[in-house]
């Protein structure tokens, strides 16, 4: 009798968990300024290894409690073909990034990789949930931890902004002879007067200021720059085309303080919306740097 109610449970926990981890890889599914996945060929690759990560997360536990744990061993396939999963977006996206006038960069592609193949493992983790407590103690209890796991991916699956770790200001963008400004910070040398006039009627400029030395480190890093710049892009449009180097966007630091000079040639010319836009660019994992954690000390003495 007992071996026939744990039977119903299983069935019970493998459809609440396949339920609650498909709900979960929904959830994280978005299409949004960036154009990926695409609509909607990129959303069923998306979806249907979320159905296999759902199952797989599932399926899981009845194999625990019947104590076969060799069938646990086909999770380490399942990260093999996540992390194959990880290759092929960076793949795509850098195919696709040669086409793009304001590139997103190395390390925006690879931190876009990443939460891809993150976010399977937070539907294996949403699957499980649901299914252990749904065998545990009925499904009334498995639909409150699986919202509650669905929570905890939704928390999980979103990293910090450049609002966390410097303020943007708007800044004028200067034309002193052939050489350009944003603000104080210098930007570069405009040959061409054509170019010139250009970037005096389109241009804006902001400066980004890292909130403490950690932040400073990681606004220094080219890759981080490029996410800014390719987000402002994208948003707002680029004034230029192919074969215009002079008018490419470009991000410069002031060496004295770390402050970012950013300069753009947006279609849509509204220097506000661009400063929201910037503080809403993610703060790439790969670009954090934490100097302050490794334990050295400043010399003092000056010696």
């Amino acid at each position: 009798m007992t071996d026939h109610l744990f039977e119903h449970r299983y069935t019970a926990g493998i459809i609440v968990g396949v339920v609650f981890g498909m709900l979960a890889r929904l959830t994280m599914l978005r299409t949004d300024y960036r154009q990926y996945p695409t609509y909607p060929h990129g959303r069923i690759i998306h979806i249907s290894l979320g159905v296999i990560a759902a199952a797989l997360g599932a399926v899981a536990v009845p194999s625990l409690f019947d104590k076969n744990y060799t069938a646990i061993t086909f999770l380490t396939v399942a990260a093999q073909q996540f992390r194959d999963v990880r290759n092929m977006e960076r793949n795509t996206l850098t195919k696709l990034d040669e086409m793009e006038l304001v590139p997103r960069g190395g390390t925006y592609i690879e931190g876009i990789a990443m939460v891809f193949e993150g976010r399977n493992y937070l539907v294996i983790f949403t699957a499980f949930t649901g299914s252990l407590f749904t065998i545990l103690w009925g499904p009334y209890w498995g639909i409150v931890f699986g919202t509650a796991a669905i929570l905890i991916s939704q928390w999980f699956k979103s990293g910090k902004s450049i609002s966390h770790a410097a303020d943007v200001e708007i800044a004028d963008v200067v034309m002193e002879g052939p050489d350009l400004y944003v603000g104080d910070i210098y930007i570069m040398n405009v040959g061409l007067s054509a170019d010139r006039d250009v970037i005096r009627e389109h241009a804006l400029g902001l400066i980004v200021k890292p909130k403490n030395r950690n932040f400073r480190v990681s606004l220094a890093n080219l890759g981080q720059r490029q996410a800014m710049l390719h987000d402002l892009a994208t948003i707002l449009g680029v004034y230029r085309d192919s074969g215009e180097p002079s008018l490419v966007p470009l991000g410069k630091l002031d060496m004295k303080d770390g402050r970012l000079g950013l300069f753009i040639l947006p279609q849509e010319r509204d220097a506000e919306k661009a400063r929201q836009v910037l503080l809403r660019v993610p703060l790439l994992e790969s670009a954090v740097r934490m100097p302050s954690e490794s334990g050295a000390q400043p010399n003092k003495g000056g010696a």
